[in-house]
């Protein structure tokens, strides 16, 4: 009795994820890719941990846990980590839309970048003349935009000190898995409403994506991160959960589909019209890379 009293008592104390077989997390920061992910779950079964859903089952023969970051910095560092605490988690794929920066890409082209930044990590310098300065005892390895200078961020992990840097890099394994799929998967150039896209959508694998907690309708901020972090798309997200999968060690990767040229555009922002296709095809992409990805 008393060793079956503790065994019972280990289960309900350890955390989950040491009673979980390794599952590799979806996660998406909009419901339109959450609900097009969940179509193809089998055996989905769902829990809400800290008032987020977490949905495990199959999907593309993997074992997952899907659930949606939330939208900004915060939310997907928070709901990472939640989830690297409760479930044995192997590896991170992140589906999601975002704003094109290189001038190259158009609306529909889905980036998957091989490195995350976060451009919003900044000093707001004081004017000192006819520019801006920073204090003396601060340093920014890139040009600055007006009084906007991008810093450099420090993380601990179990590698030794703690680090500095600004790039948080996808795992080059799963950008290998991402570069075969791309080469055979198409994707759709119109919505359920017929809006259909001026250029038929491309996959790039490969390049920079940065993050930051603003949502970005800007041309000026838009042409600087392209030239100061030669940055192919923008989103509010990925640089996040990118720092969040090293600092744990954990094989990353992100998906995303532009869904708007982040203030590029001539007129009004994209978003409201191409949001639904661009969640689709992300998320049809990422289906495609779990089908790809090797089976223990």
């Amino acid at each position: 009795m008393i060793r079956q009293s503790l065994a019972a008592f280990l289960l309900t104390t350890m955390p989950l994820a040491a009673q979980e077989s390794p599952r590799i997390a979806v996660m998406s920061a909009f419901e339109p890719e959450w609900i097009s992910l969940q179509a193809d779950l089998e055996g989905a079964e769902s829990q809400v941990i800290n008032g987020t859903e977490f949905i495990t089952g199959k999907l593309s023969g993997q074992d997952v846990v899907l659930f949606l970051s939330g939208v900004s910095m915060v939310n997907a560092a928070m709901t990472t980590q939640l989830a690297l605490d409760r479930f044995d988690i192997e590896a991170i794929v992140f589906s999601g839309i975002a704003g094109g920066v290189d001038p190259s890409l158009n609306i529909g082209d889905v980036v998957v970048a091989e490195e995350w930044g976060q451009w919003l990590e900044t000093v707001m310098a004081r004017a000192e003349g006819d520019g801006f300065a920073l204090p003396g005892f601060l340093s920014s390895p890139f040009p600055n935009l007006g009084m906007i200078f991008t810093r450099e961020t420090t993380v601990a992990s179990d590698r030794g000190e703690p680090e500095t840097r600004f790039w948080f890099p996808a795992d080059p394994d799963l950008l290998a898995v991402a570069k075969e799929v791309a080469a055979e998967t198409d994707l759709a150039d119109c919505n359920t409403d017929d809006a259909c896209l001026s250029e038929p959508p491309v996959i790039r694998v490969g390049g920079h994506g940065v993050s930051g907690s603003s949502f970005l309708d800007n041309a000026e901020i838009r042409d600087w991160l392209a030239s100061t972090f030669e940055a192919q798309v923008v989103d509010m997200e990925s640089a996040a959960v990118a720092q969040v999968a090293w600092a744990n060690q954990v094989p990353f990767i992100a998906f995303r589909s532009l869904s708007d040229l982040a203030g590029g555009g001539e007129g009004e922002n994209e978003m409201g019209v191409f949001m639904s296709l661009a969640s689709e095809n992300s998320a049809a992409l990422v289906k495609a890379f779990l089908a790809a990805m090797p089976s223990e």
